[in-house]
């Protein structure tokens, strides 16, 4: 590995702005990493050319002292991200070799401010996936194994391509999206950081659609600044999207470091679910421990709930990805199979185009939106989010922020969970009821299992308060002092 590929992403800001290397240095040594590091299946495509055009164009701008926040970073998109003139498919076949003739809002904001594209990450088929296998160019592979163990581990999904790179050194950071826990899993799952923003925080423009009223970007990076320092940037209202909040972006990483003495933590007692490992219950009592040590009063809360979220999830985001789904019939862009009628070629594209666990919830969806099935699932799953919502306010008004592990258990096996969906959904436990309530929730690394995988611990914010999850994160992040990285074996 390069010395600049081990950066974090506020040292080579640094490093460019005092031109100890180019930014054309920077993305030369990635390029050379992610080339070497093609066993991991992290990018789907690979876009050197641009970068080194954008690099080179980050270079100018240094030399004319005209530098933007993130000029010359090197980073990675996930491929739900619309780029310009850059294939971009959500990791499905059904979008083919479709080339946006647009950009989505928040790459735009990323290229405004000086970042390079490396590339297009993998991720699961249309964000839907806890394991990074429903892609259709076929499962990432975590950076970490096992001590004594050759055994591909999942980097957690949907945005396991994300996590990969960001783990294995391959990209400065790399956007990712949100929908039940898809930046903040594989996070936890990597040793990485992962923030999913407040609903509307960054705008969904341009960004492949799962459930809408769910999907949110956000970043996955090193360290707790580095993701800071990432959400700043993508963050902004967008007059293209109606539920991009008008509001202004706060300066997020001058909140890591800051005291968090004297706020108030809440421990959800419905987040101590059966079955769960010892070594995450016993990483949760450290978080609270590092927590007190630095000034925080941590208490019991109660989110009542809880117990309903994960079934409440599993009708609300198949049935908004059924109706954003339709679009995709054979008809404008993308794959198109050969149909006798208008009928067949619907069937046959959609049936070629979509993959397994797609095609699920999208009868999923489907069904609880049908005649007679409408108020009893969809209807009901909608009152029991607004009953998650209320749980979380009633908390907030005696709380600051919530700790909770992130995810149930460490990096598995690929192919281990793929055959039962319901185990699959289950990594989401600890993540959906944010989602479904709009908030802000981090994860960052705490520690490893017995086996040398990394383990995450959850921060969730009230509304639009992600500074709060900055500051006590960076409290978390100083006393946790994680270093460790995977073995290189790629």
């Amino acid at each position: 590995m390069s010395e600049l590929t081990g950066l974090t992403l506020k040292a080579a800001l640094a490093g460019l702005a005092e031109r100890r290397f180019s930014a054309e240095e920077i993305t030369r040594a990635h390029l050379a990493a992610i080339e070497a590091a093609r066993p991991l299946n992290a990018f789907v495509l690979e876009t050197p050319d641009e970068a080194l055009a954008m690099a080179r164009a980050s270079d100018a701008r240094i030399a004319a002292g005209e530098a933007g926040p993130l000029e010359g970073a090197p980073i990675g998109i996930k491929d739900l991200f619309c780029t310009k003139g850059v294939r971009s498919t959500a990791g499905s076949k059904i979008l083919g070799n479709f080339i946006p003739p647009y950009e989505s809002t928040v790459t735009a904001n990323l290229w405004r401010d000086g970042a390079v594209m490396l590339g297009k990450l993998n991720m699961d088929e249309f964000a839907m996936g806890s394991s990074n296998e429903t892609s259709a160019f076929g499962p990432v592979v975590n950076p970490w194994r096992a001590e004594g163990s050759n055994r591909d581990l999942t980097p957690g999904g949907s945005s396991g391509g994300s996590a990969a790179a960001v783990a294995a050194g391959l990209v400065l950071g790399a956007t990712a999206t949100d929908t039940g826990g898809s930046i903040r899993q594989p996070a936890a799952l990597t040793g990485t950081v992962g923030i999913k923003p407040t609903y509307g925080r960054c705008s969904r423009w341009g960004v492949v659609a799962f459930a809408s009223s769910l999907d949110q970007a956000g970043p996955i990076a090193r360290t707790v600044e580095d993701a800071a320092i990432l959400l700043r940037s993508m963050s902004g209202h967008d007059a293209k999207d109606s539920t991009s909040l008008p509001i202004a972006v706060p300066d997020y990483p001058d909140f890591v470091g800051r005291s968090p003495k004297g706020l108030r933590i809440g421990v959800p007692k419905q987040y101590r679910v059966d079955g769960m490992p010892p070594e995450i219950d016993a990483l949760w009592e450290q978080g609270v421990a590092w927590l007190k040590d630095a000034g925080c009063e941590v208490v019991e809360v109660s989110l009542p709930h809880t117990r309903y979220a994960l079934p409440a999830y599993y009708i609300i985001a198949p049935a908004e990805a059924s109706s954003n789904l339709a679009r995709y019939d054979g008809m404008r862009y993308g794959l198109r199979a050969d149909g006798a009628n208008l009928n067949a070629v619907y069937e046959d594209t959609r049936a070629a185009g979509f993959g397994d666990e797609v095609k699920r919830r999208i009868l999923i969806g489907t069904y609880v939106l049908s005649a007679g099935y409408y108020d009893a699932y969809y209807l009901k799953a909608q009152k029991v989010r607004r009953r998650i919502a209320d749980d979380f306010d009633a908390a907030f008004q005696t709380v600051d922020a919530l700790l909770t592990p992130t995810a149930p258990s460490a990096a598995f096996g690929l192919g281990e969970n793929s055959a039962d969906p319901v185990a699959m959904y289950l990594n989401d436990i600890f993540t959906v009821t944010v989602n479904l309530a709009g908030l802000p929730a981090i994860s960052l690394p705490g520690g490893l299992d017995a086996a040398g995988l990394p383990l995450g611990l959850q921060l969730i914010g009230r509304a639009l308060d992600e500074g709060a999850l900055f500051t006590l994160a960076g409290a978390m992040e100083k006393a946790a002092d994680f270093r460790a990285k995977p073995r290189r074996w790629w």
